[in-house]
């Protein structure tokens, strides 16, 4: 596997296995949300407010994922949305405080998954290997403007 040159295919292959072991751990822990559920939380609890299309462009997914996503939250009563006054089409999502209960629970774990993934690698390692991570962003958010 070490001369393997492909290299989308590591990549969404590990991607798979991280989210799989992520949401594995999570259920585990008695965790009610799913990790992308957590991304939601974890940014609302940053700021309270947001619209579904700035969760949509913040976690790169599409406006109808969301939608569900933020639905299922909102059944479960772990957030709300409020109309906004300036645009009837928009609402703003807030976390509810259950919902900041399951955040910090959903953090502990990721903070722990986070670890691990850490474990085995020096400080140098890390550091290239989120230079690659990031540079993803720059070169594929760049890529997607010009098509």
């Amino acid at each position: 596997m070490a001369d393997d040159d492909r290299l989308i295919y590591l990549i969404f292959t590990a991607q798979q296995k991280l989210r799989t072991h992520l949401g594995n751990v999570m259920m585990r822990k008695n965790i009610k949300v799913t990790p992308a559920q957590a991304g939601i939380l974890f940014l609302l609890a940053e700021k309270g407010g947001r619209t579904m299309s700035e969760l949509s462009q913040i976690l790169s997914i599409d406006n109808s994922t969301i939608t569900g996503l933020v639905d299922r939250l909102e059944k479960a009563g772990l957030v709300r949305r409020n109309a906004s006054p300036h645009d009837r089409r928009a609402s703003h999502v807030y976390v509810s405080p259950a919902g900041i209960q399951e955040t910090e629970k959903a953090k502990r774990v990721v903070k722990k998954v986070n670890r691990e993934i850490k474990d085995g690698f020096t400080a140098e390692e890390l550091a290239s290997f989120k230079k690659i991570l990031e540079s993803f962003f720059q070169k594929f958010n760049a890529a997607s403007r010009q098509e």
